[in-house]
């Protein structure tokens, strides 16, 4: 198989409301990032693939307007998927892949703070028996928590206790929108307090991809995906166990997660319940792992809806690039109590 590399990654400095920029300001310094990184230019990229929600902007074919922040000349091979920007990433990695293309720029953004995100994301919801229901993401996040805790897996002290590891974590990303002490505050959905959920916010991210001795030549240590996969949990959360996520082990398994150890792994746990399922799915729960678990902070930190699952991936490849990591998994989810998951496994050389 044709190796392919993530070779730049590049966000935005995550804040809770940036209405003073539109879509297009807030990805133009993040896409002039990616690319001044690898010393290409627009016309040296070969595909060019975004993700993001019409839902957010409040307007259809809204990434068309943020197509301006790429550029309109030269013309370029373009797509778009309504989706987090990992799965952007997959569909250019698939481009590089086939040989189609020598390199891919992969974006992904989101501004929730113009709307109710929590409403926003009833609409992932089944729309005949779920959705006209409007039980919003944290309160479908609160229940598969319960799920965890009656079935004996996690309490509520230790959920807090992953807040508090992802938040110290933070303090060493320049870009993360909450870094330091986690409050537990009161129940916002009970069990789950506000320590336990992301924040809401706006933000931007992108990566170059690059094949073979292309990426090598844009970088001194390319993260190397290994393997990519996607899997889908039914939509009906009724007929779901709440506490496992076979999607992600699933993914994992086909990605070759397991064939070796990891060192590292961003996980998109946007919930302290979510990375109790994930860890339990991807095999991170011994006691005595040494794996380090959202070195960046996570979703706990940083939530840009559509982007944060790219940056997940993002991170990873970045502690490659940079010598922290060897080998180091990446994981993307989308809709409600993980519904759609995501694996990547990333090597340096």
């Amino acid at each position: 198989m044709r190796e392919v590399a993530i070779v730049a990654f590049g966000q935005s400095d995550h804040l809770r409301d940036s209405a003073e920029t539109s879509e297009v300001e807030m990805l133009m310094p993040v896409l002039h990032d990616v690319l001044e990184q690898t010393g290409l230019a627009a016309r040296d990229i070969g595909f060019t693939c975004s993700g993001s929600s019409d839902y957010l902007a409040g307007r259809a074919f809204s990434f068309t307007m943020a197509l301006d922040g790429v550029g309109a000349w030269p013309p370029i091979s373009e797509s778009h998927v309504e989706m987090d920007g990992a799965w952007a990433l997959y569909e250019a990695w698939v481009k590089l892949l086939t040989g189609e293309a020598e390199t891919a720029l992969v974006y992904a953004y989101g501004k929730s703070s113009p709307g109710d995100v929590r409403e926003v994301l009833t609409r992932q919801l089944d729309p005949y028996y779920m959705a006209p229901l409007w039980p919003d993401s944290v309160a479908l996040a609160a229940l598969q928590a319960q799920a965890l805790i009656d079935a004996g897996l996690t309490d509520e002290r230790a959920l807090a206790g992953i807040a508090a590891r992802s938040r110290t974590a933070a303090e060493s990303n320049p870009h993360a929108q909450l870094r330091g002490a986690a409050p537990a505050g009161a129940h916002l959905v009970a069990p789950l307090r506000t320590g336990d959920c992301p924040p809401i916010g706006d933000g931007a991210a992108a990566v170059v991809l690059a094949a073979g001795d292309t990426a090598r030549r844009l970088t001194d240590r390319p993260a190397w995906i290994r393997g990519l996969d996607h899997r889908i949990e039914a939509h009906a959360l009724g007929v779901r166990d709440l506490t496992d996520s076979p999607s992600t082990r699933l993914a994992a398994e086909r990605a070759g997660a397991f064939a070796s150890p990891v060192d590292t792994a961003e996980l998109h746990a946007p919930f302290t319940s979510q990375e109790v399922v994930l860890r339990r799915a991807l095999k991170l729960d011994a006691p005595d792992s040494t794996v380090r678990i959202n070195p960046s902070g996570g979703a706990l930190a940083t939530n840009p809806v559509m982007a944060a699952g790219l940056i997940r991936l993002g991170e990873a490849a970045a502690r490659i690039h940079r010598g922290e990591s060897d080998r180091a998994l990446a994981h993307a989810t989308s809709g409600p109590c993980l519904q759609q998951n995501l694996v990547a496994v990333l090597e340096g050389e």
